[in-house]
């Protein structure tokens, strides 16, 4: 079965997340094709994703952001967070956020591998959904995170 898979990422993002992403899927699923919508900001991620689904049969979309460090870049990413999440509701498919905000690193190196981090264990997510999700099962509960090092289960 080949799978389309949408990639809307933005010009305002300092590192090209989609990329790495792209390469760890086409490592994990042989049959697969990507279309790419890149938007100006976050903001315009939602309608992006919902283009790729709607117009170009997308069966899950991957939302690429980086928001940057100040109150109002936070506000337009929840914003843009819950318009991916309408979008997710009004077209039954999954819409994968990957946000990596500026101010999670300490310097230009530790952005850079950070945001390429989550993107490429997002990949692995967007992999499981579409042909494993039981995998996802077997991890709830966890603490499995993307980008940073996992929190593992809360213990009491």
């Amino acid at each position: 079965m080949t799978y389309i898979i949408g990639i809307a990422d933005t010009t305002f993002a300092r590192v090209d997340m989609a990329t790495p992403a792209m390469r760890e899927i086409e490592k994990r699923l042989p049959d697969v094709r990507f279309e790419r919508y890149t938007v100006p900001g976050i903001k315009d991620l939602p309608l992006a994703a919902k283009l790729l689904i709607e117009e170009k049969g997308c069966d899950i979309v991957m939302a690429f952001g980086m928001p940057g460090p100040t109150e109002i870049d936070k506000q337009c990413a929840m914003v843009a967070s819950m318009g991916l999440i309408l979008t997710q509701l009004l077209t039954n498919t999954h819409v994968i956020e990957v946000f990596v905000h500026e101010d999670e690193a300490e310097d230009e190196r530790e952005l850079h591998e950070l945001a390429v981090r989550r993107a490429v264990e997002h990949a692995e997510n967007v992999v499981y959904l579409l042909q494993k999700p039981e995998e996802l099962s077997r991890r709830a509960g966890t603490g499995v995170r993307q980008g940073t090092e996992d929190a593992g289960p809360a213990r009491w």
